[in-house]
């Protein structure tokens, strides 16, 4: 039994939805983020909030699993804004490289979040090939 379980909360407000994520996001809870991301999509937010300030500890598998996920909703056509990344979750995305991927929105960028999607969006998600289980992680960045 893990000491922080996990779990998920989705609100969708005003064409915004909120996904908080809490507890450990590891091999056993991964496949849920992906779950709580595509529960609100069918609501056509506009944007998705990522909270992860609940998020105790993330491993390899929770980190494809959020990674996933950006992919996912990015290729949906909607914006996507994270915050609350710990100084656990940081430090693994930087050590694979992916700290500019899932860039946390604060107080400095509120108007302009470090990750937002654009007009854009559409014109990739035609362009990109399908993510399989086999791309590589820079495919997964890009």
């Amino acid at each position: 039994m893990t000491a922080h379980p996990f779990t998920s909360n989705v609100v969708v407000r005003s064409g915004v939805a909120r996904v908080t994520l809490a507890g450990e996001l590891d091999l056993d809870t991964a496949p849920h983020v992906l779950e709580a991301v595509s529960a609100c999509l069918p609501k056509q937010p506009m944007s998705i909030c990522l909270d992860l300030t609940g998020v105790s500890f993330c491993d390899c598998a929770g980190l494809g699993a959020l990674l996933r996920a950006r992919t996912f909703v990015l290729r949906a056509g909607v914006d996507l804004v994270v915050e609350g990344i710990g100084a656990q979750l940081a430090r693994l995305l930087s050590l694979v490289g992916a700290d500019h991927i899932l860039a946390e929105r604060n107080a400095a960028t509120r108007t302009k979040p470090a990750h937002h999607a654009s007009a854009t969006v559409a014109a990739r998600r035609d362009a990109e090939p399908a993510i399989t289980a086999e791309a590589p992680l820079r495919d997964l960045l890009a």
